[in-house]
């Protein structure tokens, strides 16, 4: 096992394009790192340079106490795992999961011992003599990392190896994949796209935008004390609700509304003081707005009248729309749908059992102790 250390890692291409800047990430040994971002934030160049794939530009990184700057890929030590499987479709199971111990010339006996605990672990003990073309997506998502289990590497390295499979293979795998690499103690870097992948895999998540680094930090971190404007809204889903503020003394102006801050948050967040009578960014989660119908203790609670435009019913909650009329701010995700200006629509996550319903007027409740607030200069959480 072993331990990955980014010291200011840049890659610029021939052509001038500088697609990672200064990357400094220490991954501890049998830590699962999940790089997220949108796509071309550079989390899948930063992965093959750590797998020796992409020349440094400048910078250092180390795999273990090794500095491999200069380290071919099959010296490195790592395995890789790849978004399509790349496996050989002429060779069964058996030889695919081998193939590495063939050409490094492991002995006989303790090759099939690795194939088959590896084929143990994965549950392919049935399909061994099958080629690929007779499995499943995710029967074939096993084989390449049971390919990559045998060669008992420092580190694995995956690179959004389950965007090829439907919606419910891939909430089955990730779990696995989790699990596998906590029962294995495998130092693991894992790329995706899909936040809720990186949420619910990784022990921390780095998020990358443009190739630089914006935060990386535990799951629920991330999602209680994001660093920025385009953390909070990447992180959660649906978005955050991002708008445009003004702070009148200990109140909000949000709009045509008027939400008093609790001085809870003036206490963790000192600097806020500061903004007194100046614009700002206010940033709501869709969890934190409510059906003040399905709010348990409503006395007391901060209320805003909306008229429902349209509602996703899915059973275990209901997603609600509403205009507001303060103008929506730009996350800065280049994957984002967003509508920036008047009248843009706010997302409200209800109990399933609100009678909220399209054109109805209802009272949205807001949970004012857990809004954000960000510098509309510098997009930068307002904390100290």
């Amino acid at each position: 096992m072993a331990e990955v250390v980014l010291d200011k890692i840049n890659k610029v291409y021939p052509n001038g394009f500088h697609a990672i800047h200064d990357l400094d990430l220490d991954i501890s040994d049998k830590e699962f790192l999940v790089l997220v971002g949108p796509s071309g934030c550079g989390k899948s160049t930063a992965l093959r340079m750590i797998a020796g794939l992409e020349e440094i530009s400048y910078g250092e990184m180390k795999i273990g106490d090794r500095l491999v700057n200069d380290v071919e890929p099959k010296d490195r030590d790592i395995a890789m795992v790849f978004q399509n499987y790349a496996l050989y479709p002429h060779m069964s199971v058996y030889d695919n999961i081998g193939f590495a111990l063939k050409l490094a010339r492991v002995p006989k006996n303790e090759a099939d011992q690795r194939i088959r605990e590896a084929a143990r672990v994965l549950e392919l003990d049935a399909q061994l003599e099958k080629k690929p073309g007779q499995l499943s997506g995710g029967q074939r998502q096993r084989v390449a990392m049971g390919r990559a289990i045998v060669r008992q590497p420092s580190a694995f390295l995956m690179d959004e190896p389950l965007s090829n499979l439907d919606a419910k293979l891939r909430v089955q795998m990730r779990a696995e994949i989790a699990r596998l690499q906590h029962d294995l103690g495998v130092t693991t870097v894992y790329v995706t796209h899909d936040q809720v992948e990186a949420m619910t895999m990784g022990d921390r998540v780095a998020v990358l935008k443009d190739g630089y680094l914006q935060q990386v930090d535990t799951p629920q971190n991330l999602y209680d004390r994001p660093s920025n404007v385009f953390v909070a809204a990447f992180i959660g889903s649906p978005s955050m609700n991002l708008r445009e503020a003004t702070l009148d003394g200990d109140e909000v102006v949000l709009g045509q509304f008027r939400l008093p801050i609790p001085a809870s948050i003036f206490e963790a967040r000192p600097a806020l003081r500061s903004f007194d009578g100046k614009r700002l960014i206010v940033g709501i989660r869709p969890e934190d707005l409510e059906d003040l119908e399905r709010v348990p203790d409503p006395e007391g609670v901060v209320t805003i009248p909306a008229t429902v435009s349209h509602i996703e019913a899915l059973g275990s909650e209901i997603i609600a729309h509403f205009p507001l009329d303060a103008p929506a701010v730009d996350s800065g995700d280049p994957d984002a749908v967003e509508e920036i200006g008047e009248d843009t629509m706010a997302v409200g996550r209800f109990d399933p059992r609100s009678r909220a319903r399209a054109r109805t007027e209802i009272q949205v409740a807001v949970t004012m102790e857990n809004v954000h607030f960000f510098d509309p200069e510098s997009h930068l959480a307002i904390w100290d």
